[in-house]
């Protein structure tokens, strides 16, 4: 099925020419049809440099139905593909998309949300603060998984509870590449709704972690503001996926 939107490859990643407006309509659009589980991601440079490193991600990267540029050289690389007066003027980040398909859903009415991953207590700040940053936001469940290897039952236990929860939109905040993985491989069993990987986005809408100031976002240096706020845990994938980026784009 043709989609409704425009998209390159950047390393080989389909990524969508849209705005965090646009997505978030043609989202709403899906789940409306509620014919299937849809499954939505904003890639930045270390999702699309991963999927084309690692063949097997970038498989499960294929099954996605929409990649929003999230991070600004997945923004540049896009824009380069595309005329002057088309280009795109702003990253469409996994919290932004959230609050806006939130905002949307809010002011039509009728469609509700359900948060997946994260630890109990960052739900319970989730269900708490969303609803004040979005007013009329429809929040119908959330659910913690357990940490580290899951039981047998688990993925019948989640399916249950998103189905029960009548929800449309399901928030995944496992972390990269487990929510991308779970999605992708589980995506013809799911439930219908559009499924999302929104990585730190449970983090930063709980309060538990800032966002860069506005000059790392637009300059494309969010990743450094990450580092320096947490250096022992992201270090290490900025390094090595960052630079990965820039030899790909260079000899490819």
């Amino acid at each position: 099925m043709p989609t409704p939107f425009q998209s390159f490859r950047v390393l080989g990643t389909p990524v969508a020419v849209v705005t965090k407006e646009s997505a978030a309509a043609q989202v709403i659009a899906w789940a409306d049809r509620g014919d299937r589980a849809y499954a939505i991601e904003a890639a930045d440079v270390h999702v699309v440099t991963r999927a084309r490193h690692e063949p097997e991600f970038g498989e499960c990267m294929s099954r996605f139905d929409m990649v929003c540029p999230d991070g600004m050289p997945v923004l540049w690389s896009v824009n380069r593909e595309l005329p002057e007066e088309d280009r795109l003027t702003e990253r469409v980040c996994g919290a932004d998309l959230m609050q806006e398909t939130m905002r949307q859903t809010a002011e039509k009415g009728g469609q509700s949300h359900f948060l997946l991953g994260g630890a109990e207590t960052t739900l319970e700040k989730l269900v708490e603060t969303l609803p004040e940053k979005v007013p009329g936001v429809r929040i119908a469940g959330s659910y913690s998984p357990p940490f580290g290897e899951w039981p047998a039952d688990e993925f019948e236990r989640i399916c249950q509870k998103i189905t029960e929860s009548g929800a449309s939109h399901v928030w995944v905040g496992l972390g990269c590449p487990k929510q991308e993985r779970w999605i992708s491989e589980n995506k013809q069993q799911l439930p219908p709704a559009c499924y999302y990987g929104v990585g730190a986005a449970f983090a930063f809408h709980a309060g538990e972690i800032s966002r860069a100031p506005r000059l790392f976002q637009k300059t494309g240096t969010e990743w450094l503001y990450r580092v320096i706020c947490e250096p022992r845990r992201l270090w290490k994938r900025y390094f090595t996926y960052n630079s990965l980026f820039i030899r790909y784009q260079l000899f490819e």
